[in-house]
């Protein structure tokens, strides 16, 4: 009986996901079977290391994990990253960078998914504080009173200016948006809300039914009572604020929308003009408040205080979802004569409030905010040498602290970056209401070393990215 010749294969070589080696000076592909590795037309056992036996398992299972998605999650998301080459499935993670499932793809995460981030990955600090809050604490019930949830609030509120006194907690943005709009229709008895185009606040209820068409019409949630207007023209909005509108709903940075910068007065003329119509102004900070953009809140550039706050994405560390609704002290007595007609079951867990109080410790402090303008400063230096660089494709950037924009050629160059940046091992996205932006969203902590790192990417994904955008533009 013959028996198949063994061989022990102590290097290999990975290259497009091809795993190949040396045999007798020829190069061979190994495929994968059911019976395991074999080498076509030749017959031969293989003994293969641990270190490639494990990125086989891995590859395996990434696939098993894309096919899974797409049969029970996204079909349609598994389609459009497999359509752009984009099959990344998150693995490890930590600090500024997160790795694909097979340990192949390591990305430098320019997005942290709107700020979820704010902190890096995996804090290690908030992990601790997390695992040592499960000795004492689960989530709690939401009927009755709280310490983590009381302590949490009072410290929150002792960062806002004013008496935006109460916070509201809740799960997600949207959720925590359509508290907000409920408080101002309750408190001022009237329907009508006002938000800005391309502006963006959320996929629930009301959230949805104050951001743009495409998003809201496939749901059905249109609805007369939400009115939209230009960002940014006070003029705009002096023809549709009135006395029948609760209240102005809008980002202080509108994200989605590629990060324009409001003029200085923009948002006091706004309050101004909801005070003499009795509406109430609702600022939208879930991803420009807790540090982003330099200050603790976004609206402190613009010296105008809320009626109403909203906040969510980074105040969970990454770790916890938690979102708050902070409201004027005045607001809360809508809730006085029955103080259950709102509620979130799992809004202000206790291990989630623990998480919160200490990550408002940690951005309210004066010299974190000072290492986010000091980042910002050097991203600035290198955004404009990147539009010096490429002066046709990069028309200019939009910066506040570490919330910022490039601004490209065409609706065509905002996904052209995106997918060009990938390629080179950088996540970035772009602005899905105006595609000619690229948002550019680090971690607060992002090292000065990865931010020329970010720079280097850059620039050799623009240089990918002018040839990709004709393909786009095309396909």
């Amino acid at each position: 009986m013959n028996c198949a010749p063994t061989i022990y294969i102590h290097r290999f070589t990975i290259h497009n996901s091809l795993f190949t080696i040396q045999l007798n000076a020829q190069r061979y592909e190994l495929k994968a079977t059911k019976g395991g590795l074999i080498i076509p037309n030749l017959s031969y056992k293989i003994i293969i290391p641990k270190e490639l036996e494990l990125i086989l398992k891995k590859k395996d299972l990434k696939k098993e994990i894309i096919n899974k998605f797409a049969s029970h999650v996204s079909s349609g998301k598994v389609k459009f990253y497999k359509k752009y080459g984009m099959k990344f499935v998150m693995g490890e993670r930590e600090g500024s960078f997160i790795y694909d499932l097979d340990g192949k793809k390591k990305l430098l995460n320019l997005h942290c998914n709107g700020g979820v981030f704010n902190l890096g990955h995996k804090n290690r600090e908030l992990i601790e504080l997390l695992k040592n809050s499960f000795e004492y604490y689960d989530i709690g019930n939401h009927h009755l009173i709280s310490k983590p949830r009381a302590e949490l609030a009072e410290y929150l509120s002792s960062l806002m200016p004013k008496d935006l006194d109460y916070v509201i907690f809740g799960v997600s943005g949207g959720e925590a948006i359509d508290t907000a709009i409920k408080v101002a229709r309750a408190y001022t008895g009237r329907r009508k809300i006002v938000s800005a185009k391309g502006g963006y606040h959320g996929h629930t209820g009301l959230a949805l039914a104050a951001g743009d068409p495409k998003y809201r019409e496939p749901f059905y949630s249109s609805s007369s009572d939400f009115v939209q207007v230009k960002f940014n023209n006070i003029d705009a909005m002096e023809e549709v604020v009135d006395r029948r509108t609760a209240a102005v709903i809008l980002e202080t940075v509108p994200a989605t929308l590629g990060m324009p910068i409001a003029d200085k007065d923009y948002f006091r003329k706004v309050k101004n003009l909801c005070e003499r119509k009795g509406a109430l102004l609702i600022l939208d900070e879930v991803q420009s408040g807790l540090g982003r953009t330099g200050k603790l809140w976004a609206f402190e550039h613009f010296n105008v205080v809320p009626d109403i706050v909203v906040l969510g994405k980074g105040l969970s560390g990454g770790l916890y979802p938690i979102t708050a609704t902070v409201i004027r002290k005045e607001l809360e007595r809508i809730f006085r004569k029955d103080p259950f007609i709102h509620i979130s079951t799992f809004g202000g867990a206790e291990p989630g409030a623990i998480i919160a109080k200490r990550v408002l410790e940690l951005v309210s402090e004066s010299s974190f905010l000072k290492s986010v303008n000091a980042k910002s400063e050097l991203f600035s230096l290198y955004f404009s040498e990147l539009k010096r660089i490429y002066p046709e494709f990069v028309k200019g950037y939009r910066r506040l602290g570490l919330m910022m924009g490039l601004e490209l050629r065409d609706e065509y160059s905002g996904p052209a970056l995106t997918k060009s940046s990938y390629d080179n091992g950088l996540l970035v996205v772009y602005a899905n209401n105006d595609k000619s932006v690229v948002q550019i969203l680090p971690p607060l902590t992002i090292s000065e070393e990865e931010i020329r790192l970010s720079f280097e990417l850059l620039k050799k994904s623009l240089k990918k990215a002018k040839f990709l955008r004709y393909l786009i533009k095309f396909i």
